[in-house]
């Protein structure tokens, strides 16, 4: 497994706001810069499937493989490999959330897409997660129930 890179944020926001954001996937551009578009077909669910077009590259399917009321992860399917981003949502005392985001790959061709993926998805973590809290302490997203993924 190769590690691409991982970034954490500390926000005002409630952990629903996040998973609310997440679940919205038609807004994603709103605050993920290298998103063009993103469908998901069916819930917002374990088992979930979607495809999304990156800006600059070639539509790409994944599908939501963990969702509880702390973690949200998805993976990317690529030839020869999965590209996964793992979203881990700790509640804070003040009632905010702590977000951390992690994304690796794995699978025979990883080193090849990391040499093209890699350095871009590793620049624009930061920006994207700083932007996701903007807009989940806006709280403008019709939100989702983690509750009910538990």
């Amino acid at each position: 497994m190769t590690t691409i890179g991982t970034t954490t944020r500390i926000s005002t926001a409630a952990p629903s706001a996040f998973f609310g954001r997440w679940a919205d996937m038609a807004t994603w551009p709103e605050w993920n810069a290298d998103t063009e578009w993103v469908r998901l077909d069916g819930p917002f669910a374990t088992g979930g499937r979607g495809v999304l077009k990156p800006r600059g590259g070639p539509k790409t399917k994944f599908v939501i493989t963990e969702l509880s009321d702390r973690v949200f992860t998805d993976v990317s399917l690529l030839a020869g490999a999965r590209l996964t981003f793992r979203h881990v949502v700790t509640p804070t005392a003040d009632g905010g959330s702590e977000v951390t985001v992690t994304v690796t790959l794995t699978g025979p061709l990883a080193r090849l897409w990391n040499v093209v993926l890699g350095k871009g998805i590793a620049a624009s973590l930061d920006r994207d997660l700083a932007a996701l809290a903007v807009a989940a302490e806006a709280g403008a997203a019709v939100g989702h129930d983690p509750a009910e993924a538990a």
